[in-house]
């Protein structure tokens, strides 16, 4: 029975990884492998800052991985993926023009406080 299943088990991951290798199955693997790494990114910056953190560049593997998993879906039609990534991707860049609305209100903010310490 452990022989029988074990053979049951190399046969598929045979016939999924090797007989249907194709460019863009390896497309696909790499547009997983970013996004998986943002979280690899998000767990390094929170153990450093001993607190809950999301990087800019969580959302730049985000955006990254998401795309290139997106045109993967649409390549091999699958629906779940092209329905889950469209939004996914809407929300990932709308996280960034958040942070660099943030930024932009923080540097005028910044200039305004120097030009009043400076002028008072």
């Amino acid at each position: 029975m452990l022989i029988t299943l074990s053979r049951d088990i190399g046969g598929y991951l045979y016939e999924v990884f090797i007989e249907k290798f194709s460019v863009w199955l390896a497309l696909g693997l790499l547009g997983q492998a970013l996004f998986s790494a943002r979280f690899l990114v998000q767990w390094i910056a929170s153990e450093r800052a001993g607190r809950s953190v999301v990087p800019v560049a969580f959302w730049f593997f985000s955006i990254g991985g998401g795309f290139i998993t997106l045109i993967y879906g649409i390549v091999q039609r699958e629906p779940v993926i092209i329905l889950g990534q469209s939004l996914s991707l809407f929300i990932y860049a709308r996280n960034l023009m958040l942070i660099v609305n943030e930024r932009r209100r923080r540097r005028l903010t910044d200039v305004a406080a120097k030009a009043t310490d400076a002028g008072g």
